[in-house]
């Protein structure tokens, strides 16, 4: 099973100018290496068989027959080869040369696709030796094949669903209007760019920077193979610089001027869901452009990746968080502003110049708190506005207790303090529970008694109720209805809980008062629970959520391959075996995996009904805008697919 990822190698051969045997040569070894990787597309440089800086000498008809020759052989080097190669070449076709690549795979030429623009400044002068390629394709003789010839040539891979290959060469990517653009419209899901590029300074950043750019705009793979050492140095300096994207993310690229080769496993699926998911992104071509046809041609290469192949792309355990810390104290900085900005509309649209907030002293209902107090800066209201309402009960312990009134006291809020334990006690009496009995009932009756305080003291003082829940809670439904699960405006409803614990730390770190720092790092370190159970008998908190409903780390990673990538059960088994490999055995992410998805289905219904809540990142929850799901769904079909994976690991 290939789980939709495609191999892709971009390759420099060490070449000799004009020296077509040599360069074949070379050609080959890089092939015999790309095989070795188990490589499905192999991508070599512009003109790499004679050397792009052959100059007048691509007007010898030795050179370009010789060219045409080296072709073919390799065209047949690749019939016991699993693999599809493209590389460049100069082709003479009815008294014109052209700057051409060869797509070559099961000892055929698939087709040869010319390049359309031809730069003619600077150092290049392509326009004096060839001429513009054509989009319309024809059929060829070349050599004893007959092969289509042109631009509009797409081709599909049989044994990797949605691999759809389109070629470019050089120059049409640093146009106004690449060739790849009607490419991808067309279908194509991955492009190939032969190059030859002369080195300046500062031009490698901006190359990286147009590859990037291209992948994100057409959704789609790019590979971009450059000419390197080899060539002539007599005005200009190869680098050999080669890049693999994918959706606006570089995944490989080569050092400099070492001919480097590269490789990466691109993701054909995640191409393919993600253009699905974007109504925007073109199904057909255009009306206007209907005249020109593409042609989809048919290869062959093996699709099945061998069972233990390692995947040649980083597998984030943490999708919802950067791992580069530089780039996570921005991610924190601009979520808790927008965090702050959602509410602070609000704030002014309804007139409410307070708010209620219960504080547990766990990490949600912190950064509800310091969102708020952000928010009332930004209004220039009185911290004295929020009312942080502390509300002990049956599994409260010491430790959250005191760092909800530390907290409290440190942001300026007014404190309250309710002890629901014997309201709840008489609510028991009421409905008949024992309160020996720790069941749901016993839990939720004082999730719901604190959310029925919260909203009479939000009416008492003209003011709302902020929402403390999570996006992982919502995932998982680990909320109670009408408890909880319900506020005036939630703003943490789309923030997982492992960026919860990140944004927490950010602000400790920057608020500059030491005291506040050192409660916020102990709340940091507290274990995540509801505290609706009994303290242990050293009165530590003796209910631990991730005990009961897993480790969120695994399900925010569930979470946001299935809903941001829209990956099925088995490729999400598959992807956290890697990204959590030496942590979690794999029996352990299978049922998580299962809970994941049996909890997500069944608990649609409390989503349904959410309170407002600001959207933050490209994962959210809201029935009014990212996710709109059925109460009545079934999970059937996701579990089915487990239960066969599991059973084929126990043959």
């Amino acid at each position: 099973m290939n789980y939709g990822f495609v191999r892709i190698g971009a390759f420099t051969p060490e070449i000799k100018v004009a020296d077509v045997a040599y360069n074949t040569v070379q050609i080959k070894k890089l092939l015999d290496e790309a095989e070795k990787k188990q490589v499905k597309i192999a991508v070599f440089p512009e003109l790499c068989i004679t050397g792009y800086t052959c100059s007048d000498l691509f007007g010898q008809t030795a050179l370009l027959q010789g060219a045409c020759q080296a072709v073919q052989e390799l065209a047949e080097y690749t019939r016991t080869r699993k693999l599809a190669a493209i590389v460049g070449f100069p082709f003479c076709y009815q008294g014109k040369t052209y700057n051409v690549a060869a797509v070559l795979a099961e000892g055929q030429v698939k087709g040869l696709i010319p390049k359309k623009n031809l730069p003619n400044y600077g150092e290049f002068y392509e326009a004096r030796h060839f001429h513009p390629g054509f989009e319309t394709s024809v059929e060829i003789l070349f050599g004893n094949e007959t092969v289509p010839f042109g631009m509009n040539l797409l081709f599909d891979f049989k044994e990797i669903a949605g691999l759809t290959l389109a070629v470019e060469i050089c120059e049409d990517l640093w146009v106004p209007m690449p060739p790849g653009v009607k490419h991808a419209m067309a279908g194509a899901t991955v492009i190939a760019n032969l190059s030859a590029g002369d080195e300046t300074t500062g031009k490698n950043v901006y190359r990286r920077n147009l590859v990037s750019s291209q992948s994100a705009s057409l959704i789609c793979g790019y590979i971009y193979a450059s000419a390197g050492e080899g060539e002539s140095t007599t005005d200009m300096v190869f680098s050999g610089h080669n890049l693999i994207a994918e959706n606006g993310v570089v995944l490989a690229e080569s050092r400099r001027f070492i001919n480097e080769s590269v490789f990466a496993d691109v993701d054909v699926e995640k191409i393919n869901n993600e253009r699905r998911r974007m109504n925007t992104y073109p199904g057909v071509m255009d009306a206007e452009q209907g005249e020109k046809h593409y042609r989809r041609i048919s290869v062959s290469i093996g699709g099945e990746r061998e069972k233990n192949q390692d995947l040649l792309r980083f597998v984030d355990p943490m999708p919802f968080v950067p791992s580069v810390m530089e780039e996570r104290e921005k991610r924190c900085e601009e979520i808790l502003m927008i965090q702050t900005m959602g509410l602070k509309k609000r704030l002014e649209h309804t007139g409410c110049n307070h708010v209620v907030l219960g504080i547990s002293g766990g990490l949600d209902s912190t950064l509800a708190l310091l969102v708020t107090a952000r928010a009332f800066d930004l209004l220039g209201w009185s911290r004295e506005g929020i009312l942080a309402v502390t509300m002990p009960g049956f599994g409260t312990t010491d430790r959250t207790y005191d760092n909800a009134l530390k907290l409290i006291k440190k942001i300026g809020a007014q404190k309250k303090e309710i002890n629901i334990s014997k309201a709840v006690r008489l609510h028991f009496e009421e409905i008949g529970q024992d309160e020996k009995v720790h069941d749901v009932t016993y839990e939720n009756s004082q999730a719901r008694q604190r959310t029925l305080l919260l909203m009479n003291l939000a009416n008492k003082v003209n003011g709302m109720v902020i929402g403390t829940g999570d996006l992982s809670e919502l995932a998982l439904g680990w909320a109670t209805y009408n408890g909880d699960h319900m506020s005036m405006y939630a703003v943490n409803s789309s923030v997982p809980k492992t960026l919860v614990r990140h944004l927490v730390q950010y602000d400790a770190d920057t608020c500059g008062e030491e005291e506040l720092k050192k409660t916020l790092y102990d709340i940091l370190d507290t274990p995540v629970s509801p505290e609706l159970l009994p303290p242990d008998e050293d009165g530590k908190i003796a209910q631990k959520t991730e005990d009961l409903v897993g480790p969120y780390e695994l399900h925010d990673f569930f979470l946001y391959q299935m809903l941001r990538n829209y990956y099925p059960p088995a490729k999400i088994y598959y992807l956290a075996g890697i990204a959590f490999a030496g942590k979690y055995e794999k029996t352990v992410i299978m049922k998580w995996l299962k809970i994941f998805y049996r909890r997500f289905f069944s608990q649609q219904f409390k989503r349904s009904c959410m309170p407002d809540g600001v959207k933050v990142g490209s994962v959210t929850l809201s029935p009014r805008g990212d996710h709109r799901m059925p109460s009545d769904a079934c999970a059937s079909l996701w579990l089915a697919e487990l239960d066969k994976i599991e059973q084929e690991e126990l043959l």
